[in-house]
């Protein structure tokens, strides 16, 4: 089960016999005043210094979002997209809700992109998976529906296999849908965690396919997020997520020695290359 993405230059495969893919998630303004103010202005450097910055702690792919107050979306997520594509050839992750700045963004993306994202909600169904299709985009399926986040695995399962199958009906293969069966905060919800890791075993017995998660969620509101976030993010590559969409900086060290324990480390030389990376930045 192989998502292939690509950019003008370069290849990237999501596999679950391959090691993790880590999606940067840093340009997003929600929660920082100065990148949101910049993209109020029009001024991309700050998307330009997040790109690089991401790249040099290990993102293999970045997603892009634009969506704050005062911000035209369909002017601006093009042009976020091609400011990333002149400090880096990854391939990106084209994100919003709306549609008309998704078709503006992908106009200009010269390789496949990773939309995020669709869930099983009729109005984004519609709305999203034709131009997935249009495009020959990959697409991020969030495990949710007209009722909301199910709060029991048995629903956010059913719910992948409908998008599953409502891409199938339009042409787009399986392998290019990525499913997110979605964190919730545990501080508000004891089983949030469980339900979010058994959906994710799940989905990988019965649909097989790739998935990705915002891990942070789960740390919401309680202290030291960041052990809460690691923690959990360990569990959920085990569990089945191959490509979730996280800080590199906080996230990296889980992820390779997640993978190293998983087996997918050979004689553990990308950890142990990173290791040594940072003792030399040390030193």
């Amino acid at each position: 089960m192989e998502t292939i993405l690509r950019s003008a230059r370069t290849e990237v495969t999501i596999s679950p016999d391959n090691a993790t893919v880590l999606i940067g998630e840093r340009i997003n303004p929600t929660g920082k005043k100065l990148l949101a103010a910049s993209l109020v202005a029009g001024d991309m450097s700050r998307v330009r210094k997040l790109a690089e910055s991401q790249i040099a702690e290990g993102a293999a792919v970045l997603d892009i979002n634009v969506g704050a107050a005062g911000v035209d979306e369909v002017a601006m997520l093009p042009a976020a997209v091609q400011a990333v594509m002149e400090v880096t050839d990854v391939p990106l992750c084209i994100d919003s809700a709306n549609a008309a700045a998704l078709r503006a963004a992908l106009e200009v993306y010269p390789g496949k992109a990773l939309v995020n994202s669709v869930n099983g909600e009729e109005a984004s169904l519609a709305r999203v998976l034709p131009l997935v299709k249009e495009f020959g985009a990959a697409v991020i399926a969030l495990t949710m529906d007209d009722d909301g986040i199910p709060t029991d695995a048995d629903k956010r399962t059913a719910i992948g296999h409908k998008i599953i199958a409502r891409a199938e009906a339009l042409g787009i293969p399986r392998e290019d849908v990525l499913i997110d069966c979605l964190a919730l905060t545990v501080s508000a919800d004891t089983s949030a965690a469980l339900t979010t890791l058994e959906s994710i075993r799940r989905v990988r017995a019965e649909l097989g396919v790739n998935q990705t998660l915002g891990a942070s969620n789960i740390s919401f509101g309680l202290p030291d997020r960041d052990a809460i976030n690691d923690v959990f993010l360990a569990m959920a590559i085990a569990a089945g997520v191959n490509a979730p969409i996280v800080n590199p900086g906080l996230s990296r060290k889980t992820i390779l020695i997640s993978d190293m324990l998983l087996g997918h480390d050979e004689f553990a030389l990308n950890y142990v290359t990173y290791y040594r990376e940072q003792v030399n930045k040390q030193a």
